[in-house]
Formats: C-alpha cells, structure tokens, sequence
C-alpha cells in the first residue's frame, strides 16, 4: 500500500560557504511528513518554521521559536515595553501600559504566543467592541498589529496574525454632544464667582483641564491682557510641558475677563506669584475629577442638559467658532499642532448654518450678472431658434391601422 505524503518542499535557503566566504544558495528537499497527519495549513506552518530554523532564526536570547513558555503576556512586558518605552514620556508610559494591560494582557496575557492565531484575536477584539468606545478599540487593534510584528522581527513568531484583523464595522457610539450658546449661558448664571470665572475662562479660551488647573498668579498678565500656560498637571501631579507643542503658548484674555480676574484676585485667599488662580481649600491645584463631579455634572442636572464635560466644552466652543471667525483661527484657539484635529476631531456640522449657507448660495445665483442685458438678448435669440426648429419638424402619424 503506498502512504500519501505532502509533497518534498524545496525552498531555497541562502548559506555562506565556508572557505570562499561567498553567498550560495542550496534548494534540499524538506519532509513535512503524512497527510493524514497534518492539514495543508499545518504543513504550509511547519515548513515555514523549519524553513526559519534552517536559517539561522530559531531562537532569541536562548528562546526557541515558538516555545510554548512564551507567553503573550511574557513578551509584553519583557521585549515590546522596554523598546518602546524609550520613544513614551513617562505619563505616556503609564498610560499606554494601563490600556494594554486592561484591554490585552488581562485576558490574553497567559496564552501562548504560538496559540493566537488570527480567529482568537478577532473575537478578542469583537468583544472590546461591545464594551469599549470607538477611540479604545482602535488603539488596541493598531498595538496587537504593532506588538506581533515586533514578535516576529524578533523571531518569537513567523507571522503577524493580527495583520489582517479587522476593526468592527459596528461599534459603539461616541458622545459628540454639541451645546448652544443659550446652554453656556445658563450653566454660567448658575456658578458663584470663582468657579463663574473658571469657567468662563474655560469656555473662552477652550482650555485643557490640565492647563486651567495648573495657572498661577504669575501667569497672569493683565497689562497685556493674557495668560501665559507655563505648566500642565496631570494624575495629581505638576508637569512642565503640555500635550503637544502648542500647549504652553500664551492665550488672549477680553477687557471683561481681566477685569474679573483682576476681581477675584482681590478676594482670593493668597495671591502670590506662586499660587494656584483656582486653587482647592488646601492651597494646592484642584482635581478635575472632583471639579467635574462637583460642578459640571450638577450643572447638567440643573438644566437637565445631555451631559457637560470639559471634552463637551472644548468641542462645543470649537463647532460654534464657525461663525466667529476662520478654521485656522479656531486652531490657534484650541492650540491644535494640526489643523486636521481642529476640523476632523473637533468641528461638528451645524445643521443651521448649512441651511444659511444654502440660502447665501441661492441669494448669489438669483442676482442678476453684470451682462444681464446681453444675456437677455442670447436668450431672446435662442428661444426663437427653438421655436423656428419645432415648426421645422414633420408631424408623425400616430393613428394605428386596424384594417
């Protein structure tokens, strides 16, 4: 009885020669073993491995390819960490390791890496959809693609499976609650003076949270009318730098708000150079967490508004600009490093202003133009040529002969 086998592979392998020192190339049969075995993918995966093998790339750092003791969790924090962290500033780091860990490592972090195959990791991946927002799943679908590629330039694996891993099509909504004026209006009556302050200092100038908490008196500049962002806070803690480059820049203050800055700096507790504009009960900066809790939330209670963040305030500010003044104004506005964020992430569509943009368009098209009188004439002209060649026409018998 003659055994069915797959077929000898012959890959072709480049070698050195050992005494001329040239490149050579060997193609050497490769027995992948029975059919009845293995399927055709199996054998495809284990001709691959022994193709690797034979290369020279069967282990790293005493690690054989494909060791079962490598787990998903193992490489993590052992090769991908440590090679990107050089490139992460240190919230950066702590940040993107809470996301990973809580996204992937969590359920993921114990398997095998030779056990992920492209199924497991799209059903993982469905899974975040159901629970996490559009942003998060995006985010763990580019590190599962960036950390097994990272897996197999490093001869862990020999196939990234999280290459064609797609992204859910259905996800869940993201909040893009736009308030109207009339809203900032309404939550800004309803504050005692400090936070009134605060918050219009945050509606206007489309402050972060980490750069309005972090103001000190000395950042404040009434003479030219300005503050001047020298720091962030961040997690309880003060940073000298801010999100992106654009961050620490100066932003203008109107005559009004300087003259309630001017204000409540006359009524502050300490309004030394080194303290805090809207400082806790302890003297220190105050959490935005609480703020948020305290205030932003009771305020949307109050006037029973869909929600109030300061993410909805930045984005509220930045859709409503529109009408206030050019995109790339509303970029410096938001202190956006590229213009894409300020139209793509934060500029919403107002339904009104494309309805008055509509009427404007229509108002253009009925004036009259400047050559109305000789277009008059060339219509007058092109009607009676129309009429000469309907009379030209020979009429058709439509009648139908029954006999």
């Amino acid at each position: 009885m003659r055994v069915r086998a797959w077929p000898d592979a012959y890959p072709r392998i480049q070698r050195k020669n050992p005494i001329t020192g040239k490149k050579v190339y060997d193609r050497r049969p490769i027995i992948l073993g029975l059919k009845t075995s293995m399927s055709k993918r199996e054998a495809r995966e284990k001709l691959y491995r022994e193709i690797i093998r034979r290369k020279g790339g069967a282990k790293t750092a005493g690690l054989v390819l494909n060791d079962g003791s490598v787990t998903f969790g193992w490489f993590v924090r052992n090769r991908y960490f440590p090679m990107k962290e050089g490139d992460w500033s240190e919230e950066t780091s702590k940040n993107k390791r809470s996301l990973i860990q809580s996204n992937l490592l969590d359920d993921l972090g114990e398997i095998p890496l030779e056990n992920l195959d492209k199924f497991t990791l799209k059903m993982h991946v469905n899974k975040l959809g159901e629970t996490c927002s559009k942003d998060t799943v995006l985010q763990m679908c580019a590190y599962l693609r960036d950390i097994f590629e990272e897996a197999v330039e490093q001869d862990f694996i020999y196939k990234n499976p999280a290459k064609r891993v797609k992204v859910p099509k259905v996800l869940r909504a993201k909040d893009e609650t736009i308030l109207t004026w009339d809203q900032l209006r309404m939550a800004l009556e309803l504050l005692d003076e400090r936070d009134r302050v605060l918050v219009e200092l945050d509606m206007t100038d489309a402050l972060r949270p980490s750069e309005l908490f972090a103001l000190r008196w000395k950042c404040f500049q009434p003479e030219i009318s300005r503050l001047v962002i020298l720091e962030t806070v961040y997690k309880g803690k003060i940073r000298p730098w801010g999100k992106t480059k654009k961050s620490l820049e100066p932003v203008p203050l109107p005559a009004l708000l300087v003259t309630d800055f001017v204000a409540w700096k006359a009524k502050c507790p300490d309004a030394s150079p080194e303290a805090f504009i809207f400082a806790n009960e302890d003297g220190g900066f105050i959490d935005t967490g609480n703020f948020r809790k305290r205030v932003l939330k009771q305020l949307a209670t109050a006037l029973n508004l869909p929600n109030l963040t300061f993410q909805i305030i930045r984005r509220t500010i930045a859709t409503l600009s529109q009408k206030k003044g050019p995109a790339k104004a509303t970029q410096g506005l938001m202190r956006h490093a590229r213009m894409a964020t300020t139209t793509d992430v934060y500029q919403k569509v107002i339904p009104e202003a494309v309805a008055e943009m509509a009427d404007a368009i229509h108002e253009e098209l009925r004036k009259p133009s400047a050559a109305a009188a000789q277009t008059g004439v060339i219509a007058a002209q092109l009607r009676a040529g129309k009429q000469k060649r309907r009379r030209r026409q020979p009429k058709i018998d439509t009648k139908i002969d029954t006999n």
